[in-house]
C-alpha cells in the first residue's frame, strides 16, 4: 500500500490508480491543462470538484520540495500550494515505482508557453519579464534560493494589464534565513541562461515577434532585478531638515506594492545627518487594504485599479470625507457587483472577476473617448461582455463552485 503524507488530506485521491505509472494514466482519469515543460511526468487530475497537479519523482525530491513549498506557504510567498507526498509506491507486478508530488492547481494561471500560442506583443512580453523578475525578487527577500529561475518552472495570472508570477517548482530550492550576494547572483545567472534558450525555443517555432531580440531581452534582466533590490532595500542618507524624504522613500515602496515593516535610522555624531535603510519589506500593500475594506482577495495591480476605482467613487459621491469602509462597501454593492453579475454564467470562466472588471473599467475609457462623454459603467460592461470578453478563451476550469445571480 502506498504511503500518504498531506497537510490537507482528501480522500478522493485515495482511490486513484498509484500503482500505475504516471506516463500510463487513462485518459478519463486526466484533466486537459497546458502543461509547461518539466523534466518530470507531470499530469493534471480532478477530486471533489478541485484540480490537483501530480508530479512523479523521487522520494527525497518530492520530500524537499513539499517541505519547502509549505515553508512557502507560511512565509505568503507566491507559491502553489503544497497538498501532499505519496511514497512506497509499487506497480503490480511488485516493482517499485517514483514517488508523486501533489500540489493545488491555481485557478485562473498560465505556463508562458500557453501565453506563446499566439505571437504576444513585445510590450507584453516585456510585462511578462518583469513579473518573474519582481518573482524573483520577492523570494530573495524572504531569504529563497531558487536555484532553477525560469519561464518554465512559473505560472503566470492576468493582473489588470499586467502578469503576477507564481513559482510553480522548487525542487533545486532552498531556503535561509538571509539570502547572499552570491546566491541572488547565481539566480540572475541562471534565470538569464534558461530564458534565453526559451525565448530561442519560441523563435524557432515562430512564436515569438520578430521585434524581440533575445540577447537584448536577456541582458535586460539583470539591470530590472538590480533597480527594483535597490528601491526596496539600498540604504538612503540626507540632511535631518530632510525628513520627508523618509515619506518619500515609503510612498515610492507602497506604489510598488509594499509595505515597510521596520526601517533601520542611524544618526550620525552630531546629528544633521540621517542614514534610512528597510529591513523588512512586504509584498500585496494595496491587496491587503482591499482586502480589509471589501473582502475581495486580488493581485496586487487589480487591487491598485479597483482601489483607483473606489476613490473615484467616493469622490463622485462627495464622501470623500465618510468612513471608507462605509463607502468601500456601497461601492462593492452598487459598482463592482453589478459588473460582475452582468456576464453571464456560461462567459465566467474566461477571466476571474477582479480582471473582468479592471477591463470593462479600460472599455469604458476606449467608448468615451470615442463618444467624445463619459460612458455608464453598466453600459460599457454589457458592451464588453457582447464585444470583448465572448470571444476570449477559456481560463478557469469548469468546476461545481458557487455563482452569482444571474443578471436581470
Amino acid at each position: 500500500m502506498p504511503r500518504f503524507v498531506a497537510t490537507r488530506p482528501d480522500t478522493g485521491l485515495l482511490s486513484l490508480p498509484w500503482d500505475v505509472p504516471l506516463e500510463d494514466w487513462p485518459e478519463e482519469q486526466l484533466v486537459a491543462l497546458p502543461r509547461g515543460i518539466s523534466r518530470h511526468v507531470v499530469r493534471f487530475v480532478r477530486v471533489n470538484g478541485s484540480v490537483y497537479a501530480i508530479k512523479e519523482v523521487l522520494e527525497h525530491l518530492a520530500m524537499h520540495e513539499y517541505r519547502l513549498l509549505r515553508d512557502l506557504e507560511r512565509l505568503e510567498a507566491p507559491s502553489v500550494e503544497p497538498v501532499g507526498v505519496i511514497t512506497d509506491r509499487v506497480d503490480r507486478n511488485g516493482e517499485p515505482i517514483d514517488s508523486i508530488l501533489i500540489t493545488r492547481h491555481l485557478q485562473f494561471s498560465l505556463p508562458y508557453r500557453a501565453l506563446f500560442s499566439s505571437t504576444l506583443r513585445p510590450d507584453t512580453v516585456n510585462r511578462l519579464i518583469d513579473a518573474l523578475v519582481a518573482l524573483l525578487v520577492r523570494m530573495h527577500l524572504n531569504g529563497f534560493f531558487w536555484g532553477d529561475c525560469s519561464l518554465s518552472n512559473t505560472l503566470f495570472r492576468r493582473d489588470a494589464g499586467a502578469f503576477a508570477a507564481y513559482l510553480v517548482d522548487a525542487e533545486t530550492g532552498e531556503l535561509h534565513q538571509d539570502i547572499s550576494d552570491g546566491q541572488r547572483a547565481h539566480d540572475l545567472y541562471t534565470a538569464e541562461i534558461n530564458l534565453f534558450g526559451e525565448l530561442l525555443d519560441l523563435q524557432e517555432g515562430g512564436l515569438l515577434d520578430e521585434s524581440i531580440d533575445p540577447q537584448e531581452t536577456v541582458e535586460s534582466i539583470q539591470k530590472r532585478y538590480e533597480a527594483l533590490w535597490a528601491e526596496l532595500t539600498a540604504p538612503e542618507e540626507f540632511a535631518t531638515d530632510e525628513m520627508h524624504r523618509l515619506d518619500s522613500r515609503i510612498r515610492r515602496l507602497n506604489e510598488l506594492g509594499f509595505d515597510v515593516a521596520e526601517i533601520d535610522i542611524i544618526t550620525d555624531w552630531d546629528g544633521s545627518q540621517v542614514r534610512i535603510q528597510p529591513k523588512v519589506v512586504d509584498a500585496g500593500h494595496h491587496s491587503r487594504r482591499l482586502l480589509r475594506l471589501t473582502g475581495l482577495d486580488v493581485e496586487e495591480n487589480q487591487a491598485r485599479r479597483l482601489l483607483n476605482d473606489l476613490d473615484s467613487f467616493a469622490a463622485a459621491t462627495d464622501q470623500q470625507n465618510e468612513d471608507e469602509e462605509i463607502v468601500a462597501h456601497q461601492w462593492l454593492t452598487d459598482v463592482f457587483e453589478p459588473v460582475v453579475r452582468s456576464v453571464p454564467r456560461n462567459l465566467r470562466r474566461k477571466l476571474e472577476p477582479a480582471e473582468v472588471f479592471h477591463e470593462v473599467l479600460e472599455h469604458r475609457w476606449f467608448l468615451s473617448e470615442q463618444a467624445g462623454h463619459e460612458v455608464d459603467t453598466m453600459e460599457a460592461a454589457r458592451s464588453y461582455v457582447n464585444d470583448v470578453l465572448s470571444a476570449k478563451p477559456d481560463e478557469k476550469l469548469a468546476l461545481p463552485t458557487p455563482t452569482l445571480p444571474e443578471p436581470d
